[in-house]
């Protein structure tokens, strides 16, 4: 269960595929808009949710819940897998009056309430918390981070039984898919940002950094790629898009789904991201196509970027610090290359598919009741 099908296909879908390939059958729970036909098409049964993600609409809500819970009983599923706050909320209080299967929680990064200080943020922070302890404590529960300090987080505070915390650093990438490749010879520095067009992801601080050096004097471009988030209020306004572009501010081009080709033509991936990610699909993207990043010292960025490794860490929300970043790897393109050469190296070890995929369906046999013969990587399972 997702909260959106294009999240679902853009983080989740190789997941899919594989357990499909190990024999289950695969239901998907999500609000659909863009890609039904495609996952259908993967041999996944779709099932489509009246909720959105950011809804305070109470009729809405209960609808949704009401949804989920029939949807439950009807299918008794071996296990639940739940991606995000939200679904982790609604599929656990949906599933408790009628089932109680084995439940994956999969938590990819505690996100803005736990990263502002607002009396708001702190209220909503109180409010999962307790709902966390009430519902991961539960003997059925497992919980899926991302990061190590989301791992410290949830038990330290005692949200979840220590034993079934399972650290897995992200959904994946297909590292054929992408490649290293030569950077492009001829034009400016490019510097990419792949993300939703949000102010939190640093995009406002990427573009004055940017700004500040062209004024300086240094050949460097911004290509944003991705779209705003019209339902989320820290989305950036496609008017103010349109403007940077139009001013030449930075190049926006809107959502992409040939991103190997944008790493193909950047020089530099950047991030600057000022809540708690997961760990950043954008990021593991552009390290698997061998490029150096830049992204700020936050849960999520800071575990996967190795500083002055395999790109640079820099303080949240600051401008300086970007142009400075910026400019170093803009200036020494031997160190773009090493840093680009170490980056793919961390994902072959860490994050590829064969990796990632093989942990969660090793955790899909513990769990679950049935038991699939291989991996992804076709390997014999421990729990065949």
């Amino acid at each position: 269960m997702v909260t959106e099908d294009w999240y679902f296909w853009s983080h989740r879908v190789t997941l899919a595929e594989a357990a499909v390939a190990a024999g289950w059958e695969v239901h998907l729970a999500t609000r659909v808009r863009e890609h039904g036909a495609r996952i259908r098409a993967k041999g996944i049964v779709l099932h489509s949710l009246p909720w959105r993600r950011t809804t305070r609409n109470p009729l809405r809500e209960l609808a949704a819940l009401v949804r989920i819970a029939v949807l439950l009983r009807r299918l008794q599923p071996a296990i639940l897998h739940l991606v995000a706050i939200k679904p982790v909320v609604f599929g656990n209080l949906a599933a408790w009056p009628v089932a109680r299967p084995p439940t994956i929680n999969a938590v990819s990064g505690l996100g803005l309430s736990y990263a502002s200080r607002s009396r708001p943020a702190g209220g909503m922070r109180r409010l999962l918390d307790a709902v966390f302890r009430q519902v991961l404590r539960r003997p059925n529960q497992w919980l899926v981070v991302q990061n190590p300090a989301d791992e410290a987080y949830f038990r330290d505070k005692g949200l979840a039984e220590p034993e079934r915390i399972h650290l897995i650093p992200g959904a994946g990438v297909d590292t054929q898919r992408f490649r290293p490749a030569p950077e492009p010879k001829d034009g400016p520095i490019v510097a990419a940002l792949v993300s939703r067009m949000m102010r939190r992801k640093g995009v406002e601080v990427a573009v004055e950094a940017v700004g500040r050096l062209r004024a300086q004097g240094l050949d460097i471009c911004l290509h944003l790629v991705g779209a705003p988030d019209t339902e989320n209020p820290d989305s950036i306004p496609a008017e103010t898009l349109v403007r940077w572009h139009r001013e030449g501010a930075a190049i926006w081009n809107g959502p992409r789904e040939d991103i190997p080709e944008v790493w193909r033509d950047s020089h530099i991936a950047v991030l600057p991201s000022f809540y708690r990610e997961g760990i950043p699909r954008s990021l593991i993207e552009a390290a698997s196509s061998g490029r150096p990043m830049i992204t700020c010292d936050v849960p999520g960025c800071r575990d996967f970027v190795r500083h002055g490794e395999s790109g640079l860490v820099i303080p949240p929300r600051s401008s300086d610090d970007l142009a400075d970043a910026l400019r170093r790897l803009a200036e020494d393109p031997q160190l773009r290359r090493r840093m680009g050469m170490a980056a793919r190296q961390d994902v072959e070890a860490h994050y590829g598919d064969g990796v990632i995929l093989a942990r969660f369906l090793e955790l899909y046999c513990d769990v679950g009741l049935y038991r699939p013969a291989v991996t992804p990587t076709g390997r014999e399972t421990s729990c065949r």
